[in-house]
């Protein structure tokens, strides 16, 4: 499904908020004060999980940091981050980080058709603060830390290969990973107050052991045109990445990153922002600006890991924020579609929609306790929109 290339609209409480101009570029609007309704509906009371869900939906707790998965012998890894689905025959598998240091890393949960938890394994170890990430199309987890020099490594799902650190993907402060099969391309965010937009291109599709890491080139602007330039030194030493390459475009805290469509969305924390590439035309502009609330509510906040849902809408994870994850539509409707209560000092991590779109998986990477050792992952199944 096409989105509008420009965010003119708001909706919350099922109230349409008109952008102050026919462009979002420079405009303002005004969100409705009292939060609500979006494609799903408003959010009902907290079911026994403290989850606000649109009617017909329903969560279970899948792990806790700490503790023995259900059914199996294997203990939840501390403070959960971004994961992702993969099918496994008639069932899926749910990959999460752990963002701790050290240890960091990342486990696999795989579920039966029905939905039943089969099993439960290490599928990366040794490894620090391993942040967010991104599937590939061949069916491998890009675990990326976020530390100062972090490398990406790429890891077997199903727990069979040893994972492989991927140094031609350059050294960073990584955070997510978003692959494009149409242009045979990786985008990387950074997580740096100045940080970068990277792609990475491989010498060989489907091979990462070899390419050009790039960065994104433009001007100062929250819209125009971009290109891409080689890094010159991609292992970041003794000169950070994002300081060689004159020209390329700083952004304060990249965090998700999804591709569809011909493009690409990401998130800077820093700014609160969502901010989208158009691939076939090379432009770049924001999908939203919490900053041009002009009144009422900002209707996401804290912006953080996101995904996409095959009838085009985007998840945007909050860490903060109301603990919410909201969804932005192809019409650029924005309102909460689930809130977590009860969890202030936690944040959301790892969306990610199974298979066949009917389940959202994501972790309160602290939970009630506001520890790394509280983490929650959850699932959500309901009535998603195809």
């Amino acid at each position: 499904m096409e989105r509008r290339s420009l965010l003119r609209a708001a909706v919350l409480g099922g109230s349409t908020a008109a952008l102050g101009g026919s462009l979002w570029r420079g405009a303002a609007y005004a969100a409705p004060a009292q939060p609500g309704a979006g494609p799903y509906g408003a959010l009902g009371s907290p079911d026994a999980n403290g989850i606000s869900l649109p009617s017909g939906f329903t969560s279970r707790v899948i792990a806790r940091s700490g503790q023995r998965v259900a059914g199996t012998s294997y203990t939840w890894h501390n403070a959960p981050d971004g994961g992702a689905c993969y099918a496994d025959g008639t069932g899926w598998i749910y990959v999460s980080n752990s963002e701790i240091n050290p240890g960091g890393g990342a486990s696999a949960v795989k579920f039966s058709s029905t939905g039943a938890i089969t099993a439960a394994y290490r599928v990366l170890s040794n490894t620090r603060t391993n942040c967010a990430g991104g599937k590939t199309p061949w069916n491998t987890w890009l675990s990326c830390e976020e530390v100062s020099l972090g490398y990406v490594y790429e890891t077997d799902p199903w727990g069979v290969n040893a994972a492989v650190r991927r140094d031609a993907m350059g050294r960073f402060k990584h955070e997510a990973a978003a692959a494009d099969p149409v242009r045979k391309v990786i985008y990387l965010t950074e997580d740096e107050s100045n940080g970068r937009l990277y792609r990475f291109v491989p010498t060989t599709w489907g091979n990462l052991s070899a390419g050009k890491l790039q960065v994104m080139v433009a001007g100062s602007a929250t819209s125009g045109s971009f290109t891409w330039a080689d890094i010159p030194d991609p292992d970041g030493s003794p000169t950070t990445t994002r300081t060689q390459v004159s020209g390329s475009k700083s952004f304060n805290g990249g965090e998700g990153c999804h591709y569809a469509d011909d493009k690409v969305w990401f998130t800077t924390k820093g700014d609160n922002r969502v901010w989208q590439l158009n691939l076939l035309n090379n432009t770049y502009e924001l999908a939203y600006d919490d900053s041009l609330v002009t009144s009422g509510t900002a209707p996401l906040t804290g912006v953080d890991n996101i995904t996409g849902s095959s009838s085009g809408d985007l998840f945007v994870a909050e860490d903060g924020g109301t603990m919410e994850i909201c969804v932005i539509t192809p019409d650029d409707v924005i309102a909460p579609f689930l809130r977590i209560g009860g969890q202030s000092s936690s944040e959301i991590t790892g969306p990610a929609f199974s298979p066949d779109g009917r389940r959202l998986y994501f972790s309160s990477q602290r939970g009630t306790t506001g520890s790394s050792s509280g983490g929650i992952t959850y699932e959500v199944t309901g009535p998603f929109r195809s």
